[in-house]
């Protein structure tokens, strides 16, 4: 028997709470593009916007105050001072944008400027990097097509594992990556480009009655949004590091949604007769719920080890990591199950369909036991 963390007897009616979850979860979304806004835009780190990065460690805690004092007549551009981990003030990031000026001389600039200013300190310079503007413009763009293709992806893999429907998935896929690219050709910025493909890969599922599939996606969107948001509330920058953790809670998020899509798939063929639609999401909700609990628990306990623990270095991605790992289990509860009930008729009439498909290839193998024998 496995480990039931909650009682299998357990009967929350979820479903009912949907509309409040969708004005929580708008709530979070308006937030979150408000601190953008208001923000002009993401915050980006070194791999995004260019420019070079000096990580200091001092000999003893200093105030952030007296490092931006320290550096202020370096006479560096967009020169930027950023407390890095927790080890109560002893390390700073010191961000240049200039992409002209040598790595070799903004490490003596700042090196010389820290020792004349705090020379009872001693600042040791523990790495440097540098990123060219062009290659981070180039970064950019392939970190947001990444993740819009990872949404494509998955919403194949949905509607061919829950609906059978691999070839209109693979068209569909075909036809947004020749856009994309024809629309390349143009001029359109890349940004833009996989906004409006992400619009109508949404589009698409909802005409083409791609019931999961839409779910899956549209849950997904969801945890990716709400995580950018809080992130950039929070004003953490975005490098190549957050865009791992979103793309790692993406696949979290999948693999909760799966297992309830397949539970409701389950008891949608006949194993909870004369139950509603709702009755059934509700059902499959609570027989899965202990299992949810588990692994989100187990999870968040190692990620907020990580935060509390891991150092400056994995800090962020730890973060984006904890706050995905809530956003993506709550998304499979009141986010994806609920939007099956927006296709009600679609879903019970495939339910209906397969077990018919089911029956039907049974009593074919009846009838094939049963001529062999009597041969």
């Amino acid at each position: 028997m496995g480990l039931h963390l909650i009682p299998n007897n357990t009967n929350i009616n979820f479903v009912a709470m949907r509309k409040i979850s969708y004005c929580v979860s708008a709530f979070l979304l308006l937030i979150g593009l408000a601190a953008l806004v208001i923000g002009g835009g993401p915050k980006y780190g070194i791999d995004f916007a260019g420019g070079t990065i000096a990580q200091v460690k001092f000999e003893q805690p200093v105030t952030e105050d007296a490092v931006k004092q320290a550096l202020a007549g370096s006479g560096l551009d967009g020169l930027v001072v950023q407390r890095f981990g927790d080890d109560g003030g002893l390390s700073y990031l010191v961000r240049v944008s200039s992409t002209e000026v040598k790595t070799s001389e903004i490490r003596e600039t700042v090196a010389r400027d820290l020792k004349a200013a705090i020379p009872d300190n001693l600042a040791d310079i523990q790495r440097m990097e540098s990123v060219g503007p062009k290659v981070g413009e180039d970064l950019r763009s392939q970190a947001v097509e990444a993740m819009y293709f990872a949404v494509l992806l998955i919403a194949i893999y949905i509607s061919g594992r829950f609906e059978q429907r691999w070839m209109v998935a693979a068209l569909m896929a075909g036809a947004l990556a020749g856009g994309m690219y024809l629309l390349g050709l143009v001029g359109i910025g890349k940004g833009w480009l996989v906004l409006a493909a992400t619009i109508i890969t949404l589009a698409l599922c909802w005409k083409l009655k791609l019931v999961y599939a839409m779910g899956a996606v549209v849950s997904i969107l969801h945890d990716v949004f709400i995580t950018v948001g809080i992130f950039a509330l929070m004003g953490k920058e975005f490098d190549l590091t957050i865009i791992a953790a979103l793309l790692t809670i993406l696949g979290y998020s999948l693999n909760d949604t799966i297992i309830v899509f397949d539970r409701i798939r389950e008891n949608l063929r006949g194993t909870t007769k004369g139950l509603t639609l709702v009755q059934i999401i509700n059902t499959s909700i609570n027989q899965t719920l202990s299992r949810t609990v588990l692994t989100s628990g187990t999870t968040l306990f190692v990620v907020g080890a990580l935060l509390v623990f891991g150092g400056g270095i994995i800090h962020d991605f730890a973060l984006v990591m904890f706050i995905g790992v809530i956003v993506g289990t709550l998304s499979s509860i009141f986010v994806a199950s609920p939007i099956l009930l927006l296709f009600g008729d679609t879903v019970l009439a495939q339910a209906d369909a397969e077990k018919q498909a089911r029956e039907e290839a049974a009593r074919r193998e009846r009838l094939q036991s049963r001529t062999g024998a009597r041969v």
